[in-house]
């Protein structure tokens, strides 16, 4: 095997182990285009964010990276929500210094389905010694008002990618900071857990190691062993974090505020490090790359989105 391609090889792989302990935040929208055959998943790589089209193959190697986890948990404070599919969509630039960084889609890096709160508002906020929220239990009872759904948002680009502990266990990959949308129409449309000047920071970590393959294709994503395309695949890892602290709830009540309070009595929130956790099930990673970046050079970022754009259908 050729030695650029060899080198090619070993960082994407270096590349996309460090990210399979994050990666699994998210789910693709209805507007997200249609790519063909190996990039298929890759729905929101930026290929054409300034960062990836400037790198140039030799000092910076751009990637593009997905994960997405059927399903798992988070527990804030008192409150455990089962969760749905997730998907994080990022690119990485990898620089020739060992280092690399995160390029977040114009969209935030996370997409995930809502999930449902147990027990709805009479669960989050109720019974209360609060006046006002003791009215509003009593009108929830038995009424169709009650069902409040839980929706992880990107409230910035991710941060502090560690390459090397993404292929070992119980070490943080990355800072991902993230809001939880809390929405019922009591609540308004503002009701945030954690905002963008003050959000829960996930830094989630391997628990075990995914099962590893590799695919080759052409620019377009036609399955091809000669092809000058590689994805690698990390699949199987459940991935971890118990360290993140959560703040107070904020904007909750059509008068904005007013059910703040009830909502962080019942739900213990502000929650400090160590009584939260979020724990994502069967992840499955993959990682886009040119096998030989060097042999455009210096237009990899270029032909990394030529690629891509020509994949969409």
């Amino acid at each position: 095997m050729p030695l650029l391609r060899t080198r090619a090889r070993i960082v994407t792989v270096s590349a996309l182990t460090s990210l399979g302990a994050f990666a699994s935040l998210g789910t693709a929208t209805a507007a997200d285009p249609a790519l063909n055959g190996e990039w298929a998943p890759f729905t929101r790589c930026p290929v054409d964010a300034a960062a990836m089209l400037a790198a140039d193959g030799f000092d910076k190697t751009p990637q593009c990276v997905v994960s997405t986890s059927a399903g798992g948990s988070i527990k804030l404070g008192k409150t455990t929500v089962v969760t749905g599919k997730t998907d994080l969509q990022i690119g990485v630039v990898q620089n020739a210094d060992g280092t690399s960084s995160v390029v977040a889609p114009p969209s935030g890096a996370l997409v995930a389905d809502s999930a449902t709160v147990p027990g709805g508002l009479l669960g989050l906020m109720c019974p209360s010694d609060i006046p006002v929220i003791t009215s509003i239990c009593r009108t929830l009872e038995n009424s169709g008002l009650n069902k409040i759904t839980a929706t992880m948002e990107s409230v910035g680009a991710p941060y502090a990618f560690d390459q090397t502990a993404g292929v070992l266990t119980d070490l943080p990959i990355v800072t991902l900071p993230v809001r939880i949308h809390l929405e019922n129409p009591l609540l308004g449309d503002k009701c945030y857990i954690g905002t963008a000047s003050n959000p829960i920071l996930l830094r989630p970590k391997n628990l075990d190691y995914p099962e590893f393959g590799m695919s080759f294709f052409k620019g377009d994503g036609t399955p091809d062993e000669a092809g000058e395309m590689s994805r690698i695949n990390l699949t199987g890892a459940t991935q971890n974090d118990s360290t993140f602290a959560v703040p107070g709830a904020t904007g909750c009540g059509l008068n904005v505020g007013l059910i703040n309070a009830a909502v962080n009595a019942k739900t213990g929130l502000p929650s400090a490090s160590g009584n939260n956790s979020l724990t994502l099930n069967d992840t499955r990673t993959h990682l886009a790359g040119l096998n030989a970046p060097g042999t455009v050079a210096p237009d990899a970022g270029k032909v990394l989105a030529e690629n891509w754009h020509s994949a969409v259908r």
